[in-house]
């Protein structure tokens, strides 16, 4: 028996776990997945990690905006406390971040943002061509305008990822990796463990695993947990879309010094000299096969900004499942089954939120009480 089992052992459930743990409280991470697969079926692994709350306003809820800044305030100490912990990098760039316009139109759309961002006081700045050519001189001749966003960053998903596992095992934590859970064990209305089996089992190898509290952190796979049963009150209308990203090779004539993104693309520079190219937005189910013309709209999109990137070599592709919500807003709390709680339906911005969402529920699941920032987004908003 433990006090808190947690489905996922991405960064969003490691890192709650890792705030667990912290506090004393004994808590098991299941995930499916092992540390040394060549590919991890986690959102947070294709993630191209950048943290931009400013960048991704638009005109939608304020709740979503207040919440990643908040997260992104979080970001410095709460890297800084990890990196202690698990006595390792993870990739931390605080340079900024360019968002250009491919074309006039694209300015034009840029320009309205720029104004939203304005009358929200947000600190983005605008910039000509030529002004943005001297922040990141590899932008091409045609670019007529950018904004500069000099609060959102980027950090390394996958040495976040590592770090986070390594972190919540050295603070005591237990990771039990290789495990699948098949359902949630309610006993009496409640939420008292689940049953798993090791990944790739048949069906009659399962394991019951006690618990006080379960939290369900599956991504775009727990709908599909607790759809049936004494949970269906509790699956949130999470479905999975589908990201395509892809690697290319800097080289020494063509670096960039600050993440950069337009309408439809985004490049994410490394410091192992790898840039990170995404991500398309596609209604494919779990399909995560790549597609040329998903590698085509990245490649295209990319070149109409940074004409350089032609002669880079291409070094790896990859696509990953979000797990977005009905309304594109996560999903924090407690459920209509006593016991169980959820932390999923992040998005595109689930690597920014980590912090907040770790705060937030590891709070909840510690003292029973919700902390007024995740209340927006409880299960219940959907009815």
């Amino acid at each position: 028996m433990t006090d808190v089992l947690i489905v996922g052992g991405g960064v969003m459930g490691l890192a709650i776990g890792w705030r667990l743990a912290r506090a004393g409280v004994e808590t098991t991470v299941l995930e499916r997945d092992v540390a040394d697969c060549d590919r991890p079926s986690g959102a947070w692994w294709a993630a191209a990690g950048m943290l931009a709350p400013l960048s991704e306003a638009g005109f939608d809820d304020p709740h979503a905006l207040a919440f990643g800044r908040a997260s992104l305030d979080l970001y410095p100490r709460f890297a800084a406390e990890l990196e202690e912990d698990a006595g390792r990098s993870v990739g931390l760039r605080t340079e900024g971040t360019v968002i250009a316009a491919a074309d006039r139109d694209e300015a034009a759309w840029l320009r309205r943002q720029w104004v939203y961002h304005q009358e929200l006081g947000l600190p983005t700045q605008w910039m000509g061509g030529d002004e943005a050519r001297e922040r990141e001189p590899h932008l091409g001749p045609r670019v007529p305008a950018a904004l500069f966003a000099p609060t959102d960053h980027q950090v390394d998903s996958r040495l976040l990822g590592a770090a986070l596992r390594r972190a919540f095992v050295a603070r005591g934590g237990v990771l039990r990796e290789g495990w699948e859970a098949s359902r949630i064990d309610v006993d009496g209305g409640r939420a008292a463990g689940v049953w798993a089996r090791p990944s790739g089992a048949e069906d009659g190898a399962e394991e019951r695993i006690g618990a006080r509290r379960v939290l369900v952190c599956a991504g775009s796979w727990t709908r599909l947990l607790l759809a049936d049963g004494a949970t269906a009150t509790a699956a949130p209308p999470v479905r999975p879309v589908k990201g395509q990203l892809l690697a290319l090779e800097m080289s020494p004539l063509l670096t960039l010094a600050h993440v950069v993104r337009t309408r439809r693309v985004y490049l994410v520079p490394r410091e192992d000299g790898r840039l990170v190219v995404g991500a398309t937005s596609e209604e494919a189910g779990f399909d995560v096969r790549m597609t040329a013309g998903g590698v085509l709209d990245l490649l295209r999109d990319s070149w109409e900004v940074l004409p350089g990137i032609y002669d880079l070599p291409l070094l790896q592709t990859w696509a990953g499942l979000r797990p977005v919500s009905r309304d594109g807003l996560p999903v924090l709390g407690a459920t209509p089954v006593d016991g169980l709680y959820l932390a999923t339906g992040h998005g595109r911005n689930g690597i920014l939120l980590t912090p907040a969402t770790a705060l937030a529920m590891a709070d909840l699941l510690a003292t029973g009480r919700a902390p007024d920032a995740i209340l927006p987004f409880a299960l219940s908003r959907f009815g």
